[in-house]
């Protein structure tokens, strides 16, 4: 593969991936749809850093896979929480911060 087949494939991963977090209601979907844009814009970071011969964007990505490892644990720990006090993880039944 090329270098321009890895972008056109992060493009269409982060496109899927902002369309899932925008689109489904569910708490579980939309974390996913973040992990799926994180992962695009890792593999974007690791091309670019092979297209310019460098190792920064590998760096980068290494940072954004464990700020995204921590974002897991504690988002599900959220929707978990949320389960047990409500039953259901849409989106759109959350109103624990009002009133």
């Amino acid at each position: 593969m090329t270098l321009s087949n890895y972008l056109i494939l992060a493009a269409v991963l982060f496109g899927i991936g902002a369309v899932t977090v925008l689109v489904r209601r569910s708490a579980l979907f939309a974390l996913m749809g973040v992990e799926l844009m994180l992962n695009a814009v890792n593999l974007m970071l690791v091309t670019f850093a092979r297209m310019h011969n460098n190792i920064e964007g590998q760096i980068l990505a290494f940072f954004v896979m464990v700020v995204a490892a921590a974002e897991v644990v504690v988002g599900l720990s959220i929707v978990v929480s949320i389960f047990k006090a409500r039953r259901s993880t849409s989106v759109d039944s959350l109103n624990l911060l009002k009133n």
